[in-house]
């Protein structure tokens, strides 16, 4: 889309070639990249589901039209005509009950019952703060639209965020706006969602549960925050059926998952146990905020042991289980940038720590233990995927260079290769019941989200002070 909008502005008529099912996707990209209507060539079906006589009879008998069409129309491709509300339009007026159905219909809600976004409302949330209301953090690369402060306000009254919840808000608007994330991906057809993961000094006093029951609804912080991401994704970004969401199955809004600071800084005080945002590089005071896209998560139910020894086989298996397609991003969709998540509880993190393991020990031995045959690794990146270029072996790419060369200690195709490339890549978090001996473990989609933190200012914003 992007190359033809590139073409289209120099005045060179062009034609984008897209799936069936991604024609609507398309054509609310060009809208959010400024241009409404750019031509488009429709593919029937799916290009993996079709043989290759299949695919070339359906070209010819409808795409190759649809191309010609395209470069020989002599209707100019028109900059987008925004017909959406502006930010301080009434879009609706009436009772808590038709205004909760008019966004239903109109698309802006998640389908439960909402605070009613009204003015007076939003200007109360973002009383004190000091934020100018217009003030821009970035664009939405996928809709166009500009990520303010007045948006996160209204999305936030919506969910039922509280007012002091709007930095970890504008941190995370951060995140979407960073191109290291890459919001844009985030409705791909894995249906991956982001998982928001909390870490400072002021995360317990912000009313946020790192203990029993974490990442379940209930508590308000974790919830409400979980839930405008959701409805701020929709609303902003357009991540919607209709537009950019293009989920097969997709997930339910995940709560923000705090990590137990407390238990970290009490696990010993001759280990060393840094929380996820120190191993994403930031200091052990700071709040931040992180988030990545999770394709999958596992529980890792009662895990049985009482030495490092015993529980390390369990937890290694359970990253081993959740990694599967994921494994494209060791080597091909976006190569050394599969880094999936391990949630211990502190009764787990004490073992380790009573046995004098700090965390790049405990990431040493789940790196040792964390593997699959190197022939299944090798379906999941080559045959059974059309996304990596070729079909080849671990142990070439060893000799190019590409992986290193635990990924080829020998021919065998029934040795243990490991699931990331270094020992730092499996990320570990500590939160949940003190009292319980389970894990969980996530799967990463890669660049498609990947793991981008933003350090969260709870200081009053000077933006509409005025200066002499």
């Amino acid at each position: 889309m992007r190359a033809s909008i590139a073409a289209e502005s120099a005045g060179i008529p062009s034609v984008s070639i897209v799936c069936e099912g991604f024609a609507g996707q398309a054509s609310a990209t060009a809208r959010g990249l400024g241009f409404d209507g750019l031509p488009l060539a429709v593919t029937v079906g799916h290009v993996d589901a079709q043989s290759v006589d299949e695919m070339t009879t359906n070209f010819i008998a409808t795409t190759v039209d649809d191309i010609v069409s395209g470069l020989t129309d002599d209707d100019t491709v028109d900059a987008a005509t925004n017909t959406e509300p502006a930010a301080l339009d009434i879009a609706v007026s009436g009772s808590i009950d038709a205004v909760n159905e008019h966004f239903i219909a109109m698309g802006w809600s998640d389908g439960n019952a909402f605070i009613p976004p009204t003015q007076g409302r939003v200007e109360r949330f973002l009383d004190g703060s000091g934020h100018d209301p217009w003030k821009t953090l970035g664009t939405s690369p996928s809709s166009g639209r500009d990520l303010t402060i007045w948006s996160i306000a209204v999305n936030a009254v919506m969910a039922g965020c509280r007012p002091e919840l709007l930095p970890i808000l504008i941190g995370l608007t951060e995140i979407l706006a960073d191109p290291a994330y890459g919001s844009e991906h985030s409705g791909n057809t894995t249906g991956a969602d982001a998982l928001i993961v909390l870490n400072g000094p002021n995360a317990a006093a912000l009313g946020f549960n790192a203990g029993p029951g974490a990442q379940r609804e209930g508590v308000h912080a974790n919830t409400s925050v979980g839930r405008w991401l959701r409805l701020y994704l929709r609303n902003v970004c357009g991540f919607t059926a209709d537009e950019h969401d293009k989920a097969t199955f997709g997930n339910p809004a995940r709560p923000v998952l705090a990590e137990d600071n407390r238990s970290i800084r009490s696990i010993s005080e001759d280990v060393v146990w840094p929380s996820l945002a120190e191993q994403l590089g930031h200091a052990a005071s700071d709040d931040v905020v992180s988030m990545a896209r999770m394709n999958s998560g596992l529980l890792i139910g009662s895990v049985f042991g009482s030495t490092p020894e015993e529980i390390t086989p369990y937890l290694a298996n359970g990253l081993a289980r959740v990694a599967a397609w994921d494994l494209t991003h060791v080597h091909g969709l976006g190569t050394d940038q599969f880094q999936p998540l391990l949630v211990v509880s502190p009764l787990l993190a004490r073992t380790y720590a009573n046995a004098g393991w700090g965390l790049a020990e405990v990431q040493a031995r789940l790196f040792d233990l964390a593997r699959i045959p190197a022939s299944t690794f090798e379906r999941f990146i080559g045959e059974w995927t059309n996304l990596t270029a070729g079909r080849q072996k671990l142990i070439d790419l060893a000799a190019a260079g590409v992986l290193p060369s635990v990924f080829a200690e020998s021919a065998d195709p029934d040795r243990l290769v490991p699931i990331v490339t270094r020992p730092e890549q499996l990320l570990v978090a500590v939160a949940g019941d003190p009292n319980r001996a389970n894990a969980y473990a996530f799967s990463n989609d890669g660049p498609h989200g990947w793991w981008t933190s933003k350090r969260i200012d709870h200081t009053p914003a000077s933006d509409l002070v005025c200066k002499i």
